[in-house]
């Protein structure tokens, strides 16, 4: 996520899950809101911009591709020149010569969560010899999944306490962030069609929302 160099700033959880609900979002909008839907194809990071509101908006759309529709009805894939989107973000199909598709932007979204759950980026030199961002997070989940966790997400509160070294949560704030790996994963599946729809993710994610304020009540 870019923002103004001159104002860094380490992003609670709310504010990270408000910007995948941004970003899921916008996804629904082009997957299915549009005339003709758009496959975003680069979404990472540095594509996301927030502005002084801390809302996101998904930007460059500079090698971004429309849907065919074919005999009316709109497919879900459309024909690709060479490798498309960035190293770490682009689906494994798209390596191998497959056509770009909504999937592919599910896939990357789910990257996206993943990394800013865990605060290591799918580039990072840990990850070599087949090892990945979701490897590392499924053998994890969901029982060790706070060894992954980025502990900047969580204040000490109500919903946490610190035994020793060891942060303990509450039941209700442990059962949100396993949701949301949960989803992270469910997007990152390798079988594109395996992978869930945008419109399940950010009623999903919505509900998770919903379900952390009303911790705070």
């Amino acid at each position: 996520m870019t923002r103004s160099a001159e104002h860094p700033r380490t992003l609670n959880l709310d504010q990270r899950l408000n910007i995948m609900i941004d970003v899921s979002s916008a996804l629904h909008y082009l997957h299915h809101e549009c005339e003709q839907s758009i496959i975003h194809c680069d979404l990472k990071p540095s594509n996301v911009l927030l502005d002084d509101d801390m809302t996101a908006h998904v930007s460059d759309f500079g090698i971004a591709r429309l849907l065919s529709t074919i005999n009316g009805s709109t497919s879900k894939q459309t024909s690709t020149i060479g490798l498309k989107g960035t190293v770490g973000y682009a689906p494994p199909e798209y390596g191998m010569g497959s056509d770009v598709s909504t999937y592919g932007d599910v896939y990357s979204f789910g990257i996206l969560m993943l990394e800013m759950l865990t605060g290591r980026r799918p580039t990072d030199e840990m990850f070599e010899d087949g090892q990945n961002l979701r490897n590392l997070v499924e053998i994890s989940f969901p029982d060790n999944f706070l060894q992954i966790l980025d502990l900047r997400l969580i204040p000490i509160d109500e919903a946490t306490t610190l035994e020793g070294n060891n942060l303990i949560l509450n039941a209700n704030m442990e059962k949100c962030l396993v949701s949301l790996f949960r989803i992270g994963l469910a997007c990152s599946m390798n079988s594109p069609k395996e992978r869930m729809d945008v419109v399940d993710i950010t009623r999903e994610l919505s509900q998770i929302r919903k379900d952390l304020n009303d911790i705070k009540l």
